[in-house]
């Protein structure tokens, strides 16, 4: 058996048809990962099978009806089966309104256990948001359907690696909308999050926190725009009166580097690619995706269904052994235990 005092983390299967089953199959092979959380996987026993044969490898199938420490087997494949797809139906890259039901339906319930302490984290494996439209549900991703099922309305996204960590203030819309949306308020209440974050899961005492500027060499004193003065400055101004470590606006062409080097916790960007093309460019095979803001710890694989590869068993599971490590990291930390 596992050790108890270990953290139970629900794994999300995400879309059947996807790279999903591939890669948790590929983890839970790793004896190793038995070392540092209990994995518990929400899925589709014929699905994972299938993921079992492709990638000729040999797990026993644990199949619970509820989950508790003292049933969760140490290099077993532990599942919480709530689908049963027929695979001819399931073709790899060609999800159906079934599987998207059963996308929702891994999450729905991961989200319920987490949330009475049944489980301790959430990570989650990608998902199709066309399936989930398909299905009826209309939330562009993961985020969207957590923060309903858990109650929230301010949360962010993280992205990490060992080297960077990036959290974003707006995240997908066009560059154009970009100068609309940004708000002091909303800056604020990421640099807070953030904050909260690095010290409440991360062990960070007092984090240092890098704002990045909107415009080249942050504005130029307003030659390049105004943004920096007249919405960045104040939310970080607003940022150091409640007491949080923060730097900025920094230029965005050289705050990466000097976090990537120790320099930050993390940095907060204005848009998606600001953040996403430097810490990508260090971590494009284990970054991971951090919901943040959330009354559960929720960690998911920073990449998509990547249906192009989907049942070729070339699919890198680095993402996902990161994601489940630092889940494991941000249990321990909240129950006050040594880091993982």
């Amino acid at each position: 058996m596992a050790q108890t005092k270990l953290p139970i983390i629900g794994i999300t299967m995400g879309d059947p048809t996807g790279v999903g089953p591939e890669i948790i199959i590929k983890v839970l092979s790793q004896e190793s990962t038995f070392h540092f959380c209990h994995p518990v996987v929400l899925g589709d026993r014929n699905i994972l099978e299938r993921a079992l044969k492709l990638l000729n490898i040999s797990l026993t199938v644990n199949e619970m009806e509820t989950i508790a420490p003292g049933k969760v087997h140490s290099g077993a494949l532990n599942l919480l089966p709530l689908s049963a797809l027929p695979l001819d139906t399931s073709g790899y890259g060609n999800p159906t309104k079934a599987c998207g039901e059963g996308m929702v339906a891994y999450i729905t319930e991961a989200a319920r256990l987490a949330l009475e302490g049944t489980i301790d984290a959430i990570t989650t494996a990608p998902i199709s948001k066309k399936a989930l439209s398909d299905a009826g549900y209309s939330y562009p991703g993961h985020t969207e359907l957590l923060a309903e099922l858990t109650g929230s309305t301010d949360h962010v996204m993280m992205l990490a690696g060992e080297r960077l960590r990036v959290v974003l203030v707006t995240i997908h819309c066009s560059l154009r909308d970009v100068f609309h949306l940004l708000t002091t308020e909303k800056i604020v209440k990421t640099i807070s999050i953030t904050n909260d974050a690095l010290r409440d899961f991360f062990g960070e005492a007092r984090p240092r926190i890098a704002v990045a500027a909107l415009n080249p060499h942050a504005g130029e004193g307003g030659l390049f725009g105004s943004e920096e003065k007249t919405i960045i400055l104040p939310a970080i101004e607003r940022a150091r009166q409640a007491g949080i470590n923060v730097e900025g606006p920094l230029p965005p062409d050289t705050i990466f580097y000097h976090a990537a080097r120790g320099g930050y916790g993390a940095v907060v960007s204005m848009y998606h690619d600001q953040g996403l093309i430097p810490l990508k460019l260090l971590h494009f095979e284990d970054a991971v995706n951090i919901t943040l803001g959330l009354p559960i710890i929720r960690t998911s694989v920073d990449h998509g269904t990547a249906y192009d590869i989907a049942g070729t068993g070339k699919a890198n599971p680095s993402s996902l052994l990161n994601a489940l490590k630092i889940a494991a990291r941000m249990a321990a930390q909240k129950k006050n235990k040594a880091p993982v």
